[in-house]
């Protein structure tokens, strides 16, 4: 019975995510591992050259088949000393959903481009947008009803034909956002010192077009707008080799929003050898973030040269977690930034 139970709030959810919430988009819990995800501005505003990022999310997997969301992210920065005091960035995200038993799932590839100028010698200001296409589907052939199950034996039988109407049918559309983001960093008189400070924030819309959407012949809406804004200060602790990162999300989408707030604390491992090369920097990551409302999340990261990978996990603290038994989920990152980033002792400036 419990297991039939958590079947049907499955299959529900799956519907209403299907039907009522159309309007809402995939999120990660490590939001500041998604730049492009969170603002097109972002695309090659960091201390590199080409920056590239794998996400992958397994969540609620207690209740029959779990949610799972995948991304890769490219970005870089283009035309490089090309025009004075501008530079030019361009980034392509490509991410895949799916949702339950139903396979609900989006697909959406969104390219970007943005324009990045120097205010002064401590601050940066990048204006971007993005556009591409969306693909959403469902499938019913692994459904299961009420009115399959043999009411003289209480056994599931496929082979009774339900007369629950599913939509199959393929929703596509164009989608473009556009968004500014503002960086301010702190240089130290000492390069080799941990006492800087650095600090970005950002505002985004996605949707602005508002594109139609449908699974049903008589039932179209609109995916609608989306407000983003992010931010996230690096606070060296001198004479130390630790730092805290507090940072926060909020997003804002018809009736629907979702506010992170927390912190990590970065620990210098070691820097690279001089005489062999062998032992490269390092540093790791400890801190976790609050969905308000909905979930703590716990973090650890690892940083070696150019290569870094996150780990965190949502623990449900929502009534979800009663109802259902939805314990939350797993979620992995694996970044990749060229040049090294350890090498910039001045903490990510462009310029």
């Amino acid at each position: 019975m419990k297991k039939q139970l958590r079947h049907t709030f499955a299959i529900t959810l799956v519907l209403v995510c299907a039907h009522g919430l159309k309007g809402q988009d995939i999120h990660f819990s490590q939001f500041y591992e998604t730049p492009l995800l969170m603002n097109p501005a972002n695309s090659g505003f960091f201390n590199g050259d080409v920056r590239a990022i794998v996400n992958y999310k397994n969540q609620w997997a207690s209740i029959a088949n779990p949610y799972t969301t995948g991304m890769f992210s490219v970005d870089g920065r283009i035309l490089k000393n090309k025009i004075n005091k501008v530079h030019i960035g361009a980034g392509l995200t490509v991410y895949a959903d799916k949702a339950g038993k139903s396979e609900f799932g989006t697909t959406q590839v969104l390219g970007a481009l943005s324009g990045i100028v120097k205010l002064n010698d401590k601050s940066l200001l990048s204006a971007g947008f993005n556009g591409g296409f969306a693909q959403k589907g469902i499938k019913n052939a692994e459904l299961e009803w009420g009115n399959q199950y043999n009411p003289s034996s209480g056994i599931y039988d496929p082979s009774y034909n339900s007369p629950e109407n599913i939509p199959t049918k393929n929703a596509s559309y164009a989608d473009f956002g556009a968004g500014i983001s503002w960086r301010f960093n702190s240089r130290p008189s000492n390069m080799t010192a941990n006492d800087r400070i650095s600090a970005n924030f950002g505002v985004a819309i996605f949707h602005l077009n508002q594109p139609k959407q449908s699974f049903y012949v008589d039932d179209i809406e609109s995916l609608y707008s989306k407000l983003v804004v992010h931010g996230k200060t690096y606070i060296g602790i001198k004479n130390t080799t630790l730092a805290i990162i507090p940072s926060f999300l909020i997003y804002k989408q018809k009736n629907q929003q979702e506010i992170i707030v927390g912190g990590l604390v970065r620990y210098a491992i070691s820097e690279e050898s001089k005489y062999t090369g062998f032992i490269k920097e390092s540093a790791i990551f400890l801190g976790g973030h609050y969905r308000l409302g909905d979930a703590f999340i716990p973090s650890v990261y690892f940083e070696v040269s150019s290569f870094s990978v996150g780990v965190s996990y949502d623990i449900t603290l929502s009534d979800l977690a009663l109802s259902a038994g939805a314990t939350g989920g797993i979620e992995i990152s694996l970044r990749f930034i060229n040049p090294n980033p350890f090498k910039n002792k001045s903490g990510g400036a462009l310029f």
